[in-house]
Formats: structure tokens, C-alpha cells, sequence
């Protein structure tokens, strides 16, 4: 697949605000990101009953998005001090939509930093992007059992779907 976009500055001049401070922003995560993306994606792992945090996994996941933009995109969310949330956006095809489409993987802000406005801007702004880039659809998983979560993403405009996700996951080992 050949995506045709260059926009590593494109989130640096985008400001979102919501109920937070003047000094937050969101931009492209990059590899000097990389042990702090791990970290918030163990942290989302390690409530989710279908995962098992794996530092190894998960740094190497992200690695394989940060380095290769034709797949996704890492956004995050940052102050001047640190770094707050992250949403990660992977791209596909949909056939039954006919074109480019997004599986949003990961929604994450800090403990420390939720209930702030946080992820109604990272969630924002990737719909935004999706919208300026001309996708077609942005797809998310989020836990059953999870009712705050659901309720988030609605109170965004996401809704249900007729479909069960599935998986078979292969376990050899490696990578």
C-alpha cells in the first residue's frame, strides 16, 4: 500500500483544547518516544482481560508503526514536561467501503491525567485527520465489560456494529 502523506509537522501546528492547559499538544510520536509509548501500552494492557503486557511485544509493535508511516501514525499528546496520551491509527483497505480506512488500536492517557478533557482531543483530533485525509472509516475495539469506555467513544459518535470481532493469534514465539 502507498499512502502519499509527508506530515510530520502536520499535529505540531494543529492545537486542540478542550479543558486543557495552553501548553499541551498533540504531534507525531517519534522513535525518542518509544519507552514512554511502551509504557502507556502495558499500563491499557495490563486492564484489558484478552492481553497479557509483554514489554518486548509491545515496544516492537510500536517500533514497527513509528518506523514505517505508510501503516499508521502514533499521535501524542504532550505538555512541556511529558508526555500524556498517545492514539495510535493503523491503515487499511475496506472493501465493503472502498477505500482507505483506520483501526484506531490504542486510546491512552495517563492515570494521572484522565478525566481532564485529554482523550476527547487525541480522539478529535485523529477524527479530524481521518476526515482531512479522506478515509472512509475509523474502526476501534474496546473491552465488553469496559462501559466507561463504550460510553466515551459514543459520546463521540462512534456506535455499535452488527459485527463480532474474531481472532486467531499465533503464538510461535518470535516476534
Amino acid at each position: 500500500m502507498i499512502l502519499f502523506w509527508h506530515d510530520h509537522g502536520y499535529a505540531q501546528s494543529r492545537m486542540l483544547n478542550a479543558t486543557a492547559t495552553s501548553t499541551s499538544r498533540i504531534e507525531s510520536a517519534t522513535i525518542e518516544d518509544l519507552n514512554q509509548l511502551t509504557e502507556l501500552v502495558m499500563s491499557l494492557l495490563g486492564d484489558e482481560e484478552d492481553f497479557k503486557p509483554d514489554r518486548h511485544k509491545q515496544e516492537h509493535g510500536l517500533r514497527l508503526i513509528l518506523e514505517q508511516p505508510n501503516r499508521g501514525r502514533i499521535f501524542v499528546l504532550r505538555t512541556d514536561h511529558e508526555l500524556i496520551g498517545m492514539i495510535n491509527l493503523l491503515f487499511t483497505i475496506s472493501t465493503a467501503e472502498g477505500g482507505l480506512c483506520i483501526l484506531m488500536e490504542d486510546v491512552i492517557v495517563h492515570p494521572m491525567h484522565r478525566g481532564q478533557g485529554y482523550g476527547s482531543m487525541l480522539l478529535k483530533f485523529a477524527i479530524s485527520f481521518a476526515q482531512e485525509r479522506k478515509f472512509k472509516r475509523i474502526t476501534l475495539l474496546t473491552d465488553r465489560i469496559g462501559a466507561e469506555s463504550q460510553k466515551f467513544f459514543q459520546k463521540h459518535g462512534f456506535a455499535f456494529s452488527h459485527m463480532i470481532p474474531m481472532r486467531l493469534v499465533f503464538s510461535d514465539g518470535t516476534n
